[in-house]
C-alpha cells in the first residue's frame, strides 16, 4: 500500500554509466542488471524507493540499457510457462515492483557525469524535490526513508555520507560541514575527489541523495570539471554557499557494488542471509518445490 506521508515521491536512477570495471560483462549487460544471488542491482534500489514512499522512478539509460526495461515489464510467455509448471511465485517480487510503480526513462546521448546525468532527467521530475538513487551503492536500512524524515524537517537538499578510510577518501566528494545534531550536517563546503591531506573530514558522499529542484538551475550553470564532466558535488557546493545543503550519516551498511570487491561481498553477504531465511522457513521452501 503506498504511504502517504513522504513529501519526496519522485526518484531518479542515474544508469547510462560503461560499467567499466565489470568488462567484459558489461560490454551487454547493464551494471544495474548484475545479480546480487538472483535480483539484479537494480531492483534492490527500486525496493528502497518503495519503502521510503517514493513508487513514481525515472531511469537516465543510454546504449545497451533496454534490459532494465525488459526487466520492469511483463513477460506473457515467461509468466505462462511459469504458471503451468505452478511456479509463479518466481516473479512474485517482480510483479509487485512492476504493478505498484510508475517508469518513466530517458536516455544520456553523452557520458558527461552525474551532474550532467541528473540534468538529462528534469524532464522525468519537474519542479518537485525527488530522491538520487545509485544503484551500485547497495544499502542495507534503508537510507531513503531516513533522510524522508530529515527532508521534512530542513526542506533541503541531502546528501548521505559515511566515514571513509584516508586512503579511499580521494574516490569521493568529501563534505565539511557542522553537526547540528546526531549524525546530520549543515554542510559548508564539498570538495570532489580530494587528496588525503587536502580532504577537509572523513566523510564521504555515497550514492543517495535528496534533491530540491533549485539543484537544475546550479547544474546548468556549473562548467564542467575534472575529465571534462558536470559534477554533481560542484553544483551542491554552490547550493551549499547560498542555500542549505544536509548532510547524513549512513547508519545502516553499504557495499560498493560498483567495484569487484563489493560486488563479491554484497554476494556472499545476501547469499548466506536469503540460506539463513531458507533454514529458518523449511517448510514454505518445500511448498515451493511442488
Amino acid at each position: 500500500m503506498k504511504e502517504q506521508s513522504f513529501l519526496v515521491e519522485k526518484a531518479l536512477f542515474p544508469a547510462a554509466g560503461y560499467g567499466t570495471r565489470f568488462l567484459p560483462a558489461t560490454k551487454s549487460v547493464p551494471k544495474e542488471m548484475l545479480p546480487i544471488v538472483n535480483k539484479p542491482l537494480i531492483h534492490y534500489g527500486i525496493k528502497e524507493c518503495m519503502e521510503a514512499g517514493i513508487f513514481n522512478i525515472g531511469f537516465v539509460t543510454g546504449r545497451n540499457k533496454r534490459a532494465i526495461e525488459d526487466y520492469l515489464d511483463n513477460h506473457p510467455e515467461l509468466e505462462q510457462k511459469l504458471d503451468e509448471k505452478d511456479a509463479l511465485h518466481y516473479l512474485e517480487e517482480v510483479d509487485e515492483i512492476i504493478n505498484t510503480c510508475t517508469f518513466t526513462y530517458i536516455r544520456q546521448k553523452q557520458m558527461l557525469g552525474l551532474g550532467h546525468a541528473i540534468l538529462t532527467g528534469k524532464p522525468l521530475v519537474g519542479r518537485d524535490p525527488f530522491a538520487v538513487v545509485l544503484a551500485d551503492d547497495l544499502c542495507l536500512g534503508n537510507p531513503l526513508r531516513e533522510m524522508q524524515e530529515i527532508f521534512k524537517k530542513y526542506r533541503a537538499s541531502i546528501v548521505a555520507v559515511e566515514e571513509v578510510p584516508p586512503e579511499k577518501i580521494n574516490r569521493y566528494g568529501v563534505i565539511k560541514g557542522k553537526e547540528i545534531e546526531e549524525g546530520v550536517w549543515i554542510v559548508e563546503e564539498m570538495v570532489e575527489k580530494p587528496k588525503p591531506e587536502n580532504a577537509p573530514s572523513n566523510l564521504g558522499v555515497i550514492g543517495r541523495y535528496i534533491l530540491t529542484p533549485t539543484i537544475f538551475d546550479y547544474l546548468e550553470n556549473t562548467p564542467p570539471g575534472r575529465g571534462g564532466e558536470i559534477q554533481l558535488t560542484d553544483a551542491l557546493n554552490t547550493q551549499a554557499q547560498e542555500e542549505i545543503v544536509i548532510a547524513y550519516k549512513l547508519k545502516g551498511r553499504r557495499f560498493d557494488c560498483g567495484s569487484v570487491e563489493g560486488f563479491i561481498e554484497a554476494t556472499n553477504y545476501f547469499y548466506q542471509l536469503e540460506k539463513g531465511e531458507r533454514k529458518e522457513n523449511p517448510k514454505k521452501e518445500k511448498d515451493k518445490k511442488r
